[in-house]
Formats: C-alpha cells, structure tokens, sequence
C-alpha cells in the first residue's frame, strides 16, 4: 500500500497538474479574447481608412450616371428669351442663365472626373417640363418661374433671378388710352405663369381686353410689330432683353410697372438629389463669392444702368453656406 506520503505526493501532483491545466486554460481564453477585441479594433481601423481613402468614391448616380456615361449634358434652352437665353449672331446659345449652367457644367465634370460636352437643346415654353421627364433635356436653362405647382413636375434649384409681369408696345401705337387697354388685343406665351396671372388682372379689372396666345416670344413679337396685336406680355426683364436686342430700341415701350412676382430658377429631373446640390452649390458660390454681379452686369446691367434692389436681396437669400 502507498504510504501517506506518496498519497500526499500523488494529491500535490494531481493538484499541481490541475493548478497548470488550469492557468493554461485561463491563459489560451485571455489571448483568444485579446485578439478578438484586436481582430475587432483592426476592423473598425480598415474600414475608416477604406471610406475615408480617396479610392472610395460614391458612384454617380440619376442624372450625374447618365452624363458620365455619355459623356454629355444637354442643356433645355429658349432660342429668344434675351437677356437670359437667346442665340447670338452666330447662331449660338447666350445669355445670363445660359452662363450659370457653363458654371454648372464646369462643377459637373469635377464632380465625375471627367470632361463633359454641353448640347444645346431648344425648347419651347409648353415643352420645357416634359422635356425633362422624358429625358430629352438635362437641365432647363432660361427664364422659367419657380412655382409650388411647377415643382410636382421638376424639381427647381437656387432662385437665379427676380423679376415680374409687365407689358410692352410699340410707340407709335396708340393702344393704351385712356381707357386703358379696353377693345385691345394682347399677347402672351402660352403655358406661362404670365399668362395666367394676366388673365386674372384683366378679370379683377374688368377689362374688356383679349387675350392671344403665342407657341413663342418671336411671334408674339412679330405681331406687335404687324400691329396684329395692342401689346405684347411677358417678365420684364425679357421685355427689355427684346427691346435691346432690335434693331431701334426706341420703337418700343415697356410699362415700368409689373403685375406679378417671377421667381426664377432652374430646372432639374424630380428626386435627382445628386445633381440639383451641383446646381446649387454652383449658384451659392456665385452669390457668396460675388460673382454673379459680373454675369449680371454683362447681360443686364448694361441695360437697365443699375442693379434692382430686390436682384440684391435675392443674392443676399440665397447666398448658402458651404
């Protein structure tokens, strides 16, 4: 039989062998709850630097998608809406809002790393809203009205200009006595927010005037110009645009009154996030940096000898920060 002692010594061993497997076991848990916490800290490290590289990059997508992809952006303009949109002697889109959308285009192809080709698309004022639905256009460029109606069809940008309706003749025509423009014709585009809001004042005034409408400004016009029609309405600034563009300016007379309030803006495909920011990033930069007092001055200031107050507080408004 074993004596005391080796029972003693075989306790002590099986203890001592115990205490080791024990330790070991403690020991291979703590390393393996180490390298979890490390595996986890490691992840949470490449995942940061992975979205924080310049390697990630959002892909584009809606309109910026389509662009990269083509390699163009066609730009929705009206061919005689001066100052804001109309062609030069050349034949070429000009005017104020088609400066803005060049700036656009510039800050396009830097947000999708790539050189663009702007395509100039006419349009007309009926067309100019299902032209962006049906993916015909881009981008409306030129002197459309923001308005809450308007905006469950497209999706508008930055206020880009301020203006209202007013009325224009020519100077040697009598029209507009004093009886005002009673038994007189005047014209105006159709599918205009000037439309509408002339033919409410002609309700609210009673007056016994009639309306004709025009698929463009160049044939309204034409005929004023014929005496076909008393007088021709439209935004004042366009107004102006025309005037200063004919021939002898001074034929014409524009009423220094306006009947409505026309914000301008430009126009985007609806839900297109991603693009209008673009936009808009684009038209707060010029309002914060000051210029689009240049953009303004070259193709209205020139015209009207000073800036309007209300163009002031509209930069003012829409000045947003970066």
């Amino acid at each position: 039989m074993p004596d005391e002692s080796d029972a003693d010594m075989g306790e002590k061993d099986s203890f001592r062998s115990g205490t080791i497997y024990a330790t070991k076991t403690f020991t291979l848990l703590t390393i393996t709850k180490e390298e979890t916490i490390m595996r986890g800290k490691l992840t949470i490290i490449l995942l940061i630097v992975f979205f924080a590289s310049p390697l990630y990059a959002q892909e584009p997508t809606g309109t910026l998608q389509q662009i990269k992809q083509s390699g163009q952006i066609r730009i929705g303009y009206r061919v005689s809406e001066p100052p804001m949109s109309f062609l030069d002697k050349d034949g070429n889109p000009t005017g104020y809002s088609i400066d803005l959308c060049k700036c656009i285009v510039t800050e396009v192809e830097n947000k999708i790393g790539s050189d663009v080709k702007a395509k100039y698309v006419p349009i007309t004022a009926k067309g100019r809203f299902k032209a962006l639905d049906d993916n015909k256009i881009d981008i409306l460029c030129g002197s459309t009205t923001k308005t809450l109606s308007r905006s469950e069809l497209v999706d508008f940008t930055q206020l880009t200009f301020v203006t209202g309706a007013s009325l224009m003749t020519l100077r040697d025509n009598k029209g507009r006595g004093s009886a005002g423009f009673d038994g007189k014709k005047i014209g105006v585009l159709k599918a205009t927010t000037t439309a509408i809001v002339l033919k409410k004042l002609i309700q609210e005034t009673s007056t016994d005037a009639e309306i004709v409408l025009f698929n463009s400004t160049k044939e309204g016009i034409d005929a004023l110009k014929k005496k076909k029609i008393d007088a021709f309405s439209a935004d004042q600034v366009v107004l102006i645009g025309i005037a200063s563009k004919a021939n002898n300016p001074m034929n014409f007379v524009i009423d220094p009154n306006v009947f409505s309030f026309e914000p301008f803006a430009l126009a985007v495909r609806r839900n297109d996030a991603d693009f209008r920011l673009v936009a808009d990033r684009v038209i707060s930069d010029l309002y914060r940096s000051k210029k689009i007092f240049e953009i303004y001055d070259k193709w209205i200031g020139k015209i009207t000898g000073q800036r309007l107050p209300v163009f002031d507080a509209m930069i003012q408004l829409n000045a947003t920060p970066e």
